[in-house]
């Protein structure tokens, strides 16, 4: 049974949607998601989905509380699904190539720090970009900066608003971030 802990900080669709991914699978998953977020949306989908939850205040995310907490589950991989705090060193450390974000661009372009969301989306429309799309990748300790796993890519008319292209930026999430976990923990086997 692979274990996969999902920390998400918002709405919770790709979380609920990874979940509901492997729910469908003929191997049995084991799932956890934390929460920095005491309000999130992800933490009524994760109780729907009888997923249980966690919630992470910013000083136990930087403690041992939160490396003490994962190294109970011993995740064979965590997942960043729409978290917004920096994942602390500590577990990535105690984790190597088990941490994995999804960001909503082409990295290198448009990462770092307050690049997530519409602030991204926003951004490609100023800049007139004729492309966007997914960035799947290893987290280290820089924002968006480490190893990319996975690209996929949509091109733009140049009429889109930032609303249409998070519209289409969460179909490419939808699509292709529960496929590629499950590439990664086939790997893993």
């Amino acid at each position: 049974m692979k274990k996969i802990v999902i920390f998400a900080s918002g709405s919770g669709t790709n979380a609920q949607n990874i979940v509901r991914h492997f729910n469908n699978s003929s191997k049995s998953h084991q799932f956890h998601i934390f929460s920095n977020n005491t309000n999130a949306k992800v933490l009524e989908k994760a109780q729907k989905l009888s997923v249980p939850t966690k919630i992470i205040s910013k000083d136990d995310l930087y403690s041992d509380i939160l490396l003490n907490y994962l190294n109970e589950i011993q995740p064979d991989l965590i997942v960043l699904a729409g978290f917004l705090l920096k994942f602390p060193t500590n577990c990535i450390e105690a984790f190597p190539n088990k941490i994995i974000n999804i960001h909503p661009a082409l990295l290198p372009k448009y990462g770092g720090k307050g690049m997530y969301g519409m602030h991204v989306h926003r951004a490609v429309v100023e800049n007139k970009d004729s492309e966007t799309g997914i960035t799947i990748h290893y987290v280290n300790e820089n924002y968006d900066e480490g190893n990319i796993i996975f690209q996929e890519s949509i091109f733009l008319t140049g009429t889109e608003s930032p609303e249409d292209v998070a519209d289409k930026i969460h179909e490419l999430e939808q699509t292709y971030f529960p496929m590629i976990i499950e590439k990664i923990l086939n790997q893993k086997s």
